[in-house]
């Protein structure tokens, strides 16, 4: 295989991924519909769906959860005294080694010697300094001691600058120098910028001369600031969440570094200028490790970077702050702490929100809030209609009867042809359809195929005046009827936008007052305690509609889980007693025999189970020539779409 015919494979960082199954737009406005029946605003349903997700696809709160799991993982784990143990132990060592080499000597120097060990301070920044001057007698307590302000300086170094530690693992005396010399070069340039000087040129001449010491490879001076900010906070940060006495213990070690104070002066300068540069970082808070697995200080430094990152993830994922979008989310940084899939997912999410808002599912309300558009709505509708017409087909096995034979009058709409379908072709478009199929594979004779087929959507033109009254009490919110009486009505509304589209749809809430109501109103309705059920105002509601349609077929659908309990007084306030009065029953008794003189009959969709309700509802049947019909929640819509199909073609 020649170097042209060989292949590599890795992650794909350059947006979506394109091999990634399509996002499910219909079952996002599937959940975001049913949030918003149940009385959440269309921001909060959005939000709810991204924090939730959707099958397949976990959404923020899991993302959160993760992240917590990490926090507490990396806090529970681990402890902040490593260099401190690491110390301790390199000292111990070489105290152990010089007490040998002291022991067999007899002289006066070596009793000396060892009275200087014995008195040394218990503490071991106390040991260490005091044995800054003592002449070693073993080699090997020499080298140790010697690795202690190796140690202390590469942990100095490497809290502050990433990879130092790894750069410095043999330390000469010359790079010592050349440290000291770039923190010298690096505090003038952060004190020039500070006055507001120009450093540009400055900040090429540091970086020409000591850019090894910086492998995120700033660009300026201000990303410069900003990479060695970071670090020190979380060094700080590291100290804040140390006990005083390891506190106190590891900056008196520090001074040992290299054996040079002048390098811990340095860094206390180094932190000085970053404060004063990016005050915003976080220098005070603290964090509580508990854990048996001690961390060196540039290791433990990474953890507090780690945590920063952790706490700014989640106040990402929040989206709690105004205007948050989750483009705000930084996925590299997530790749970072939770691994390549948490990048996905959230990047998918992010087109999820982002193809929801460019889909045209949401439009901004005259005040200002975010609501559904018509479009939006008529999916919601769609996929309503469509279960309810899959509970009408599982019926007695009977075929649905929406559609009219080839009896009735072409609507000039098309279809797919189904099995069992008996309308006719509509010759152009299956013709249309053979063709383009055809084209498409390249072939050039065109063949016809079943998929091709379209027929034409034929209806009887008989029209309809329809009312649909659905109660808005409390009561129906309560016990759970809330959501499926929005459903029947998108699927109602849907199906006579569609099919039928002559009929005209009147939707009537009522509760202490009735009123007539647009679908998207109905949609986005609140539920409110108030007592009442005032059919009688939604019964004259109705009529009205009836008699500017009088050439239509009259059908009046009641959903309704309570007898009435207010109705109208003569100067319009509304009249409420419980138990329902006398001059309730009688006024919407007058307005049933005012439909039923329009040749209305009234269904009535009974959803409780009282038997006051049930003696009311029976009375209205009799007297309006209607029926009365009982459904459970998950048959309410079948019951009503079927009962206005009966209706119109009376």
């Amino acid at each position: 295989m020649t170097a042209a015919d060989s292949y590599s494979y890795g992650p794909y960082h350059d947006g979506p991924d394109p091999l990634a199954p399509p996002l499910d737009l219909r079952e996002a406005l599937a959940d975001i519909g049913r949030e918003v029946m149940e009385g959440s605003s269309p921001r909060s349903a959005l939000e709810e769906l991204l924090r939730r997700g959707t099958t397949g696809l976990p959404g923020l709160e899991e993302l959160t959860r993760r992240l917590w799991e990490r926090r507490a993982e990396i806090s529970r784990n681990h402890r902040l005294d490593g260099t401190l143990q690491e110390v301790r132990e390199l000292l111990d060592k070489a105290l152990e080694a010089e007490r040998r080499a002291l022991f067999p000597d007899p002289s006066d120097d070596a009793r000396f010697a060892e009275m200087q060990l014995d008195a040394l301070p218990s503490s071991t920044a106390g040991a260490v300094r005091e044995l800054g001057e003592y002449q070693w007698r073993s080699e090997t307590g020499r080298e140790n001691y010697g690795q202690i302000r190796d140690l202390l300086g590469r942990e100095l170094l490497e809290s502050r600058f990433q990879g130092m530690k790894q750069a410095l693992q043999s330390t000469t005396p010359q790079d010592v120098e050349r440290v000291r010399q770039m923190m010298s070069d690096l505090n003038d340039l952060l004190a020039a910028h500070g006055r507001g000087e120009d450093t540009a040129a400055q900040f090429a001449e540091f970086m020409a001369e000591h850019g090894e010491f910086f492998p995120e490879n700033p660009r300026n001076t201000e990303e410069l600031i900003d990479t060695l900010a970071a670090r020190a906070a979380a060094a700080q940060r590291m100290l804040n969440s140390m006990s005083d006495q390891q506190r106190s213990e590891l900056n008196e070690l520090l001074g040992q570094a290299f054996g040079d104070p002048g390098l811990a002066q340095q860094i206390a300068a180094l932190d000085a200028n970053l404060r004063d540069l990016r005050p915003g970082e976080d220098w005070e808070s603290g964090r509580r490790f508990r854990g048996q697995d001690p961390l060196g200080m540039g290791d433990a430094v990474e953890a507090m970077q780690d945590l920063g990152e952790l706490d700014e993830l989640a106040a990402q994922l929040a989206q709690s702050y105004p205007g948050a979008r989750l483009e705000d989310i930084d996925l590299e940084m997530l790749e970072r702490q939770l691994g390549a899939d948490a990048r996905v997912d959230a990047a998918r999410l992010a087109e999820l929100e982002r193809e929801l808002r460019r889909q045209g599912l949401f439009e901004r309300a005259p005040d200002g809030s975010l609501r559904l558009t018509p479009k939006a709505l008529r999916q919601l509708g769609e996929v309503a209609l469509r279960d309810v017409v899959g509970q009408l087909r599982s019926r007695k096995g009977e075929r649905e009867t929406a559609r009219a034979g080839a009896s009735g009058e072409l609507t000039g709409a098309s279809r797919p042809w189904q099995f069992g379908d008996t309308e006719p072709w509509d010759v152009s478009r299956t013709v249309r359809n053979a063709v383009l199929r055809t084209a498409s594979t390249g072939s050039p004779t065109v063949t016809l195929d079943v998929a091709d087929v379209e027929i034409a959507e034929t209806e009887q033109r008989s029209r309809a005046a329809v009312a649909l009254c659905v109660d808005t009490s409390w009561s129906m919110v309560q016990d759970g009827r809330w959501v499926p009486m929005k459903r029947t009505a998108l699927a109602l509304q849907h199906l006579i936008s569609t099919r039928f589209r002559t009929d005209a749809l009147e939707l009537i809430t009522f509760g202490r007052h009735a009123t007539t109501v647009e679908i998207g109103e109905l949609t986005a309705l609140e539920p409110v305690w108030e007592q009442g059920t005032n059919l009688h105002h939604a019964l004259l509601l109705a009529g009205r509609h009836l008699r500017r349609h009088p050439d239509a077929v009259p059908v009046v659908l009641v959903v309704t889980d309570g007898e009435p309990t207010a109705h109208l007084e003569s100067d319009g306030t509304s009249f409420f007693n419980w138990p329902p009065d006398r001059r309730t029953l009688a006024t919407t008794m007058i307005q049933v025999d005012s439909l039923a003189k329009l040749g209305a009959s009234i269904s009535v969709f009974m959803l409780g189970e009282q038997p006051r309700l049930a003696a009311f509802v029976d009375m209205v049947a009799r007297r309006s020539g209607g029926r009365v019909v009982a459904p459970d929640l998950d048959g309410l819509g079948a019951a009503v779409v079927s009962d206005y199909l009966r209706g119109r073609r009376r």
